[in-house]
Formats: C-alpha cells, sequence, structure tokens
C-alpha cells in the first residue's frame, strides 16, 4: 500500500540542521510505497525548490498557516518537525494554527526538549502533543524530560534515533595516514555562539609539545540567522583568539557549508571529532550521531545526548568551558596506546542502528501504525 508523507520542516536550499535532517529523512523514506511531499518553511519564497517541495509557508503571511494546514492534508500522514525558531509568531506559535487545521493523523518530531521552558514554551509542546498521534523524541533523555516537565501522554511518546549516512566504509581511513602526519582534530557545523569554539582553541595552546603536534579545523559557515544579527563577530573573535595565543599554524577555519559528500571526505580524515559544546540542555546532535556512524573516537562536553551515546566507551566527556579538561582528553586519544582504537570499534558496533535506512523503517512503523490503529489495538 502506497502511504504519502508531509513533512513540515526548513528544508533545502534553506541551510540549518533542521533542513538537513529533513532532507535526509525524506530521501531515506521515499521508495515505491512512500510518496514524499514536504512544506517548506521560508522567510521569503524561494523560486528553486527540489522536487519534492510541494509548498511553501512564508513566515508571517496572512494566510500561510492554513495554506500550509491544506498542502500537509493532501497526504495520508504529517510529519512536523518542531523547534521552537523556525515558526512564526511567539516561540513559534504559529505551528499550532496548522495542527490544528490538520484532519490528517499527525507526528510531531521533538527536536528541543527543555527543561526549564517558559510557560509559553510548556504550552505549545503540550498542544502540539495532544494533536500528534505520536511524539517522536531522538534521545531517551528527551523522552524522560517531556514526561517529567510536561503534561504529554507518555503512551505516545516512540525514541527514533536522530539518523546518519553511512560512512563506515572509511571508518578505518585514520589507521591509513602516515605516522608523520599531523594527527586532525575536527569540529563542522554552522557556527555561532555557544558552540564552545573559544575553549577547544585554548586547549590547543595545551598541545603544542606533541609530535607531529595536532591540527584543529573549524569547518562550517556561520549560521544564518547569527550572520543577520550579529555578521561574523563570533568567527572574527575565534581568529583574533588563534593570532594572540600564536596558534594560525595550528588551528584552521574553514567557512564552507559542505554537500554530503564533501563532509564524508572531512570525517574520514578526522583522528578525533570535537564537541565543545557550552550548552546543558542539548538533546539532540547530528555531528555527534554522524561522528560515531563514522567510527570516529569522540571527545564532548556533557550536553545530555553525547552522555546518552558515548556512555558504552565511543568517546570521552568533558566538562565545559573547561580548555584543561578538553587538552586531557585530546591528549589520551591521541597518546594512550590503543584507546582511540577502542573508541572506534565502539563507535562502529553502534553505527548499524543509527543510520538512515534503519530509522526510516522506523518512521514506517510509526505510520503504520498510525494509519491502522485497529489493527494496533488488536495485537495489544
Amino acid at each position: 500500500m502506497a502511504v504519502s508523507y508531509g513533512v513540515l520542516s526548513t528544508y533545502p536550499p534553506t541551510q540549518c540542521g533542521l533542513a538537513t535532517f529533513s532532507n535526509a529523512l525524506v530521501t531515506a523514506l521515499r521508495s515505491q510505497n512512500d510518496i514524499m511531499r514536504v512544506v517548506s518553511v521560508v522567510d521569503t519564497a524561494e523560486t528553486s525548490v527540489p522536487r519534492e517541495v510541494s509548498h511553501q509557508w512564508v513566515r508571517n503571511h496572512l494566510d500561510g498557516a492554513s495554506l500550509a494546514a491544506a498542502a500537509l492534508n493532501d497526504n495520508d500522514i504529517a510529519i512536523i518537525q518542531h523547534e521552537y525558531g523556525i515558526f512564526g509568531g511567539r516561540d513559534g506559535a504559529d505551528v499550532l494554527e496548522v495542527v490544528r487545521a490538520l484532519w490528517v493523523p499527525t507526528v510531531v518530531v521533538m527536536h528541543t526538549v527543555l527543561t526549564t521552558p517558559t510557560p509559553r514554551q510548556r504550552s505549545i509542546l503540550e498542544e502540539l502533543s495532544r494533536h500528534a498521534v505520536t511524539v517522536v523524541t531522538m534521545t531517551r533523555t528527551a523522552r524522560e524530560r517531556l514526561i517529567k516537565h510536561y503534561n504529554v501522554d507518555a503512551s505516545k511518546i516512540r525514541v527514533i534515533p536522530h539518523g546518519a549516512a553511512d560512512n563506515r566504509t572509511y571508518s578505518g581511513s585514520r589507521n591509513r595516514r602516515s605516522a608523520t602526519d599531523a594527527p586532525l582534530i575536527l569540529t563542522w557545523g554552522l557556527l555561532g555562539e555557544g558552540k564552545g569554539i573559544e575553549w577547544a582553541i585554548a586547549a590547543m595552546a595545551e598541545l603544542g609539545d606533541l609530535r607531529p603536534a595536532p591540527e584543529y579545523h573549524v569547518v562550517g559557515e556561520t549560521h544564518p540567522r547569527v550572520l543577520e544579527r550579529l555578521g561574523e563577530r563570533y568567527r572574527d573573535d575565534l581568529v583574533e583568539r588563534t593570532r594572540r595565543l600564536g596558534l594560525e599554524d595550528s588551528v584552521r577555519f574553514d567557512a564552507r557549508y559542505l554537500d554530503t559528500a564533501d563532509l564524508h571526505l572531512l570525517v574520514q580524515q578526522a583522528d578525533v571529532v570535537l564537541l565543545p559544546y557550552d550548552s546543558v540542555e542539548q538533546v539532540t546532535s547530528g555531528v555527534l550521531i554522524e561522528a560515531i556512524t563514522a567510527g570516529k573516537p569522540v571527545v564532548s562536553t556533557g550536553f545530555p545526548h553525547a552522555r546518552e551515546l558515548l556512555s558504552s566507551g565511543a568517546g570521552l566527556i568533558v566538562d565545559r568551558q573547561d580548555p584543561e579538561a578538553i587538552a586531557q582528553a585530546l591528549r589520551r586519544v591521541l597518546t594512550e596506546p590503543g584507546l582511540a582504537d577502542q573508541m572506534a570499534a565502539e563507535a562502529s558496533r553502534m553505527a548499524p542502528a543509527l543510520l538512515w535506512p534503519a530509522v526510516a523503517d522506523q518512521y514506517r512503523e510509526v505510520a503504520w501504525d498510525a494509519l491502522n490503529p485497529d489493527t494496533v489495538l488488536a495485537s495489544a
């Protein structure tokens, strides 16, 4: 039986983590039996969009919510990707106008679940959950937060991991590099305050005695919304910090937004993936998933998704905003015999369940359950 999915989200050519996620999910779900249509959320209408984009919801357009709902209702099931910042209205409240007008079964994917939301933020998540047949979180931590801090029916919540492309073929590339090559420490993703890159740069100043001396590459454009508000202030500050510490030869900035192929090539070359984030709230990280599925050792601050995924040994957790702790962890991975290989092996063991084909199958199960509730109840 063919099933048509309507996905509400930001979407390429928009450059943000949610757009990248939704594009990957749509690609993984598309099949002979799965028809994908996207309602993309935009500031202004794009003239050139992927063929699966059936409608563009222009934020703050007078009839935008009703038109978006009508486009989603043309499908068998709607999937709402939720982040507070992507929809119009205070805290993105305009999304509620859409879900109130839907008559098809609705799945809401929660990308952010705050421990201490404002009353409005809590109200938005709770109403979204009431309208949904299934609420998807990407980690157990996010599920537990929903149950503890929000009035959400726990029986609706399904944990499905973020998903990543298969980059395992090259997971051993680190071992094929020459012993004289500089070890490569890598951070990538859209740049903005809160990424903690300043602490990583300070940590690099502690590693100058290593031979060969490691290089730290920071790859990614400044986040478009940060660029609108602050320009390149954060990146310029990082470059100046690097200069003051005399690290121009070991810390490099690459302001590209990488496509999938270029990203895979980059990750293949890394010896360690570093996530020095400041956040104590982040329950989902696409970078973390990509690093693990590529079989790469990870050093990360202890945001919730990292604590959950790295607990079995695929990485080391460090305190946030602590350059000495970051430096010590990197030194261990780069010098302690066997540690990097053990971490890479555990990451590779975890990878199959995190790849997009496995993740897409779980979304198909959710759709089947939503479209066949009588069958599900009979088998319960």
